[in-house]
């Protein structure tokens, strides 16, 4: 069995963590791989490995979550952030579910990812996976884009906006959620089209079903150019008359230790959640 340990780096504390899970491991057969990075890695494979193991926060899941999805490559996320909603597992109670999912007896959540494809004439000129969200918006404030979306072929028409949050379910509290979409259990696979500041009051968030694919072409605005970004981390300018393509992928990415009692209990304590007065 072998395990890559992917090592955030801003995470100082990611280190000392780093090397007492190594020693756990090795102690039981399993070879281990550390990887140190500070920002997302372009075009690195996690072919090699039987699972990997997060140390940072949110972000570095993301970043794993790209690599592992086609090959099916369980993730353990040990969160060093704050109380994240992906990354369950705490750093001072690791030991246990690790313990756990080696024998198989930690539950997996099998969580849906997007698809984003950029075409440019007849070619694809980018295409990435999103486990939170596609984002497509304009570089500068207060210069909105204008784009032409159509859902499943049925026209949504054009929307005049500082941008496009696109998001799963996991990414519901992310991006979307700040911009003034809607929370939705990770559970329920749908999708969330959200309009960043759109022009018209009428251009409200929507919950989409799982089977949506959306088309989204960039028109001619007197704005600040446009970009389409993959959670936040992988990105592409795009010109005038591109289409982009978003749809959820085939196979889900797998998640140790992110039940549902960890994001509820993420909701109570980054929303504040204290319950009302005894009637």
């Amino acid at each position: 069995m072998r395990c890559l340990i992917l090592l955030n780096t801003y995470k100082k504390q990611a280190f000392s963590l780093a090397e007492s899970i190594e020693d756990f491991l090795q102690k039981r057969s399993v070879t281990v791989d550390k990887l140190e990075f500070a920002e997302p890695l372009e075009n690195f494979s996690f072919e090699p490995y039987d699972f990997a193991i997060t140390l940072g926060g949110d972000g570095t899941v993301l970043f794993a979550a790209r690599g592992c999805l086609d090959k099916r490559i369980p993730i353990f996320p040990i969160n060093l952030g704050e109380f994240g909603f992906i990354a369950g597992v705490q750093k001072d109670k690791w030991q246990e579910p690790l313990e756990q999912f080696l024998h198989d007896e930690l539950a997996l959540a099998a969580r849906s990812m997007l698809k984003v494809d950029v075409r440019r004439g007849n070619k694809t000129i980018f295409s990435e996976y999103a486990l939170n969200d596609v984002v497509i918006a304009v570089d500068k404030a207060a210069k909105p884009g204008v784009f032409d979306i159509k859902y499943n072929q049925n026209a949504f028409g054009q929307f005049r906006a500082d941008g496009l949050i696109i998001a799963t379910s996991t990414g519901s509290t992310a991006y979307s959620a700040a911009a003034g979409g809607p929370i939705v259990d990770p559970e329920l696979d749908a999708i969330v089209f959200n309009p960043i500041c759109a022009f018209s009051l009428s251009n409200r968030p929507l919950v989409l079903p799982s089977t949506a694919v959306l088309q989204i072409e960039i028109l001619p605005a007197r704005g600040a150019p446009v970009a389409v970004t993959a959670d936040g981390q992988v990105s592409e300018r795009l010109e005038t008359g591109d289409i982009v393509i978003i749809q959820k992928t085939k196979e889900k990415v797998l998640l140790a230790g992110c039940g549902s009692a960890v994001f509820y209990s993420a909701l109570r304590s980054k929303l504040h959640w204290s319950g009302g007065p005894l009637a």
